[in-house]
């Protein structure tokens, strides 16, 4: 497993806790994302995929190919803690981490005392696994979302976004759709931006700086997540679709494996050894996984009502 994308649900044992207390939505809420804000795409074929020297030809992200896609509407903005909410106020959905109990957060994320009882992968040891960590909880049991109604929301499994999704009318994206969406009409750029990361010395995505996992200078301002539109979006008006976080696409990563598919990085990448936010990156993990750095975004057939 790709260490930038968390580790698998399956990698680290742990015991479960009971769930916390059911959250509540702040009154009057007017961040972005509150409600759906989507864009019409035509569809019509691109060339999907890379052969970049910088890529990972075990991730399969080549070879560069034509595909054609459908019609479809796409989210400008990764699904935010306000909408998420709402999805669990409505239906009183209980994601898969306060199921299991706990999930992934990044170590440099957590208190002294909490880092040295929560387990950690021998492989990524940067990961933790925290009892009582949840989407409302990001960090663990005391943390919460003040402050981050309109970040991504962050510990959704795959079968957690699939269920918001049939909840406000949409799925998550093909694979194929994700990438005609975040290339935002360039073709065979390395971003969806073009080819130079920070253009003009301008930070266009969050993700990690300085040495990784140890410090991180946060020169494009944010050492987590970001607010979901942080950064100037692309050629369609698609905000954040690399960096910030990994996002699950519906396709399985390949036949029998029974990992999903997912796309755009997130704010633990870095190029010293994980230059995944790149448009034309991939990487896997099982659906019943989830970290404080994987979250998804909706496409549909048309727009519909905002929800």
């Amino acid at each position: 497993m790709p260490s930038c994308c968390g580790g698998g649900r399956g990698d680290l044992p742990a015991p479960a806790v009971a769930p916390a207390d059911r959250p509540q939505a702040p009154d009057g809420v007017t961040v972005p994302g509150w409600h759906r804000e989507a864009v019409a795409l035509d569809g019509g074929r691109f060339l999907m995929g890379t052969e970049d020297a910088d890529g990972f030809p075990e991730d399969a992200e080549g070879p560069v190919r034509p595909v054609a896609v459908e019609p479809f509407a796409v989210d400008r903005y990764a699904v935010t803690n306000a909408r998420f909410a709402r999805f669990v106020e409505a239906t009183g959905h209980l994601t898969e981490a306060e199921r299991f109990g706990w999930s992934y957060v990044f170590a440099g994320f957590l208190p002294g005392a909490l880092r040295r009882v929560s387990p950690r992968p021998p492989q990524t040891p940067w990961w933790c696994g925290v009892s009582g960590a949840d989407w409302r909880h990001p960090e663990g049991p005391d943390s919460d979302l003040e402050g981050r109604w309109d970040h991504p929301v962050v510990h959704v499994s795959w079968s957690d976004a699939v269920a918001f999704c049939a909840w406000a009318g949409g799925r998550l994206p093909a694979e194929a759709e994700w990438e005609y969406a975040a290339r935002g009409g360039l073709e065979q750029r390395r971003y969806p931006w073009g080819d130079e990361l920070t253009p003009d010395g301008e930070h266009r995505c969050n993700i990690w700086q300085g040495h990784f996992p140890t410090r991180n200078t946060a020169e494009d301002g944010h050492r987590g997540t970001a607010p979901v539109d942080a950064y100037a979006p692309n050629g369609y008006g698609l905000h954040n679709c690399v960096g910030n976080v990994w996002e699950w696409c519906a396709d399985p990563w390949g036949a029998g494996e029974g990992s999903k598919v997912m796309r755009g990085g997130s704010y633990m990448c870095h190029d010293s050894y994980c230059n995944r936010y790149r448009v034309a990156a991939r990487t896997r993990n099982t659906p019943d996984s989830s970290a404080g750095n994987i979250g998804f975004r909706m496409v549909s057939a048309s727009v519909p009502q905002k929800v």
